[in-house]
C-alpha cells in the first residue's frame, strides 16, 4: 500500500472524532454516577432486602417508559436467580391489571424523578392492601419516595446526551442498583450452582452446569468384573455394553483397575482368553465424581487422551463405581 492510501486509511473519517467524544462522555457519565451510587448505598439497601426476603408471595416491578424497560430486565433478573418476580405496566394495572398484586407480594418501583404519575393507582392499591412498597428514585422528596416503605435513594447524575433530557445515566443506575439486589438476594437465599441450571435448562447455560450424574450411565449399565475372572467372561461383558472398556473390582467391589482396547492389544497372545482380569488391567483408572461438572470431565478427558471414565463417589471409602461417562455423553448434551 503506497504512504499516500495508508495515510488515507487511518485519516479519522467525519464525524469519528465526535461520535469517539460522545461514546467517551457516556461512559464517564455512567462510570461517574456509578461510583456516586457505591458510595452512597447504605442499610436501606439492607432493609430492601430483608423486606424482599419476608414475603411470601411475588415481587411485582413496574416502572414507566424507560424506567419500565429497566424494570422489565431488573424482575427477569430476579426471577432467574431464585426470587420469584413478575413486570406489571403501570397504564395496565389500571385497567385490570392490578389484579396481579396481591397481599404477600411486594412492589419495586422504578422513576428517577419518582414523580411519574402512572405509578399512582399502583402506590395507592398497594396502601390500600398492606403491601409494602420499595422504591427506586433520585429524588427523596418525591411522591414515590414518600410513599415507600424501603427508599433506594440514587444519586443525582447527568444524562449523557446532549440536551440532558433522555434517559442515559439514570437508566444505567436504575439496571445496577437492580443487578445489586439481585445478587445481594441470591447470596443470602444460599442460591445454588444446581438451582441455577434448574432454571436455565435451555442454552449454553444449562449446558455449562450439567453434572456428571446427569449424563452417566448407571446400575446394570456399567461394565464391570472382577479381578479374578477369566478374560473369557471379561470380553463377554465389553461386548455386551458397547463402552469399549470394563471395570476391573475387587473382592469388597472397589474399582481397582480398567481394561479398555489397547490393553487387549498389549496382552494379545493364544493364551489371553485363560488369563484373570487382574493379569491384563490397567491399574488406578482415571475417574470422575458425580457431582462434577460434566464439562470439567470432558477437558479431563480431552487432556488425557481418554474417552471413558468410571465414576465415583469421593465420599465413599470403598470406592466403588456407580456410573460411567462417555465422551459421546457430553458431546450429544452439546457440551464442548
Amino acid at each position: 500500500m503506497r504512504s499516500a492510501d495508508r495515510a488515507a486509511v487511518l485519516t479519522p473519517l467525519p464525524g469519528q472524532n465526535r461520535d469517539l467524544a460522545a461514546a467517551r462522555r457516556v461512559l464517564e457519565y455512567a462510570g461517574e454516577a456509578i461510583r456516586a451510587l457505591g458510595a452512597s448505598i447504605d442499610g436501606d439497601f439492607s432493609r430492601a432486602v430483608d423486606l424482599i426476603l419476608g414475603v411470601t408471595g411475588r415481587v411485582i416491578v413496574s416502572g414507566m417508559g424507560k424506567s419500565g424497560l429497566i424494570a422489565r430486565k431488573v424482575a427477569a433478573t430476579l426471577a432467574s436467580t431464585g426470587t420469584p418476580a413478575h413486570f406489571v405496566h403501570p397504564a395496565e394495572a389500571s385497567h385490570g391489571d392490578l389484579g396481579e398484586l396481591m397481599p404477600g407480594d411486594a412492589l419495586l418501583m422504578l422513576s428517577y424523578r419518582g414523580e411519574t404519575a402512572e405509578l399512582s393507582d399502583l402506590i395507592t392499591y398497594a396502601k390500600r392492601f398492606h403491601i409494602p412498597v420499595v422504591g427506586m428514585a433520585a429524588n427523596p422528596e418525591s411522591a414515590l419516595m414518600q410513599a415507600a416503605d424501603v427508599k433506594l435513594l440514587l444519586p443525582k447524575s447527568r444524562e449523557a446526551c446532549p440536551m440532558g433530557l433522555a434517559p442515559t445515566t439514570s437508566t444505567t443506575l436504575m439496571l445496577v442498583l437492580g443487578d445489586a439486589l439481585a445478587v445481594a438476594l441470591m447470596e443470602r437465599r444460599g442460591f445454588s450452582a444446581d438451582q441455577y441450571r434448574e432454571l436455565h435448562p435451555g442454552g449454553s447455560l444449562g449446558r455449562a452446569l450439567i453434572r456428571v450424574s446427569d449424563l452417566m450411565h448407571a446400575g446394570d449399565e456399567i461394565p464391570l468384573a472382577g479381578e479374578n475372572d477369566l478374560m473369557q467372561q471379561v470380553l463377554i461383558v465389553m461386548a455386551a455394553r458397547r463402552f469399549g472398556c470394563v471395570g476391573i473390582t475387587d473382592k469388597r467391589g472397589s474399582l481397582i483397575g480398567i481394561i479398555t482396547d489397547g490393553d487387549l492389544s498389549r496382552h494379545m497372545s493364544r493364551d489371553l482368553l485363560d488369563k484373570s482380569a487382574g493379569e491384563v488391567m490397567t491399574r488406578n483408572p482415571k475417574i470422575a465424581a458425580p457431582g462434577q461438572l460434566a464439562v470439567e470431565a470432558l477437558a479431563f478427558m480431552n487432556d488425557s487422551k481418554i474417552t471413558r471414565l468410571f465414576v465415583i463417589d469421593p465420599k465413599d471409602r470403598a470406592r466403588k463405581p456407580v456410573g460411567i461417562l462417555h465422551i459421546h455423553d457430553c458431546l450429544r448434551a452439546g457440551l464442548q
